[in-house]
């Protein structure tokens, strides 16, 4: 399992138009390969500034943290979607095919996570949905070289899907025992014992 799998392009398909661009080149090695120190670095360091940005966007959601450091917050969030938008653009910039990236999944998924800071200028209130940054942390598994323990989580959906029928046939059971318990629970305690309609047994 390669990297392209994780919406990054392998550098023999992005290199192509730009070879002999010195700079261009540096920045792809440094933002797309991770077995250079430079990339190693930058792949830790964006890691970490993800989960910075949720913890604040997580306490900013906190109605006695926002009182107390709301401004604080607001002022962190703008400065890391500031960050992030600019290494969309480096993204975007030193890959030799930047549409291919910016439809892949990570592609999709750096862009959602600047645009609702952005949305939240005209709707008030999008700001929260850039948790989906958290998404970004999947790079986790180029980082730390666990790509191939994800044959084992392949393992997993494949068993699972071996077995739909059976966790159907479970879950069918157990919605209908709960129905019977909940009307038989409405039937005997009553209304006057807080049972005022079966749902909500």
């Amino acid at each position: 399992m390669n990297n392209r799998q994780y919406g990054d392009t392998s550098k023999d398909d992005t290199l192509g138009s730009r070879s002999g661009n010195g700079l261009r080149n540096r920045i792809y090695s440094i933002i797309f390969e991770s077995d250079t120190p430079a990339g190693k670095f930058f792949d830790e360091a964006l890691i970490v500034s993800i989960m910075l940005s949720v913890i604040v966007v997580m306490l900013d959601s906190v109605n006695a943290v926002n009182v107390s450091h709301g401004d604080l917050l607001h002022s962190l969030e703008w400065m890391f979607t500031i960050l992030f938008t600019i290494e969309y653009i480096l993204r975007l910039i030193s890959i030799g095919r930047p549409l291919r990236y910016a439809t892949s999944f990570f592609g999709v998924v750096d862009l959602l996570a600047i645009i609702p800071t952005y949305l939240s200028l005209f709707l008030p209130g999008t700001h929260y949905l850039v948790v989906v940054r958290v998404l970004r942390l999947l790079r986790v598994f180029r980082v730390l070289k666990l790509v191939q323990y994800l044959s084992e989580a392949d393992l997993l959906i494949r068993a699972l899907q071996a077995s739909r029928q059976k966790i159907t046939l479970f879950l069918f059971a157990v919605v209908n025992l709960v129905i019977i318990l909940g009307s038989a629970m409405y039937v005997i305690e009553g209304a006057e014992h807080g049972f005022t309609s079966i749902p909500l047994t």
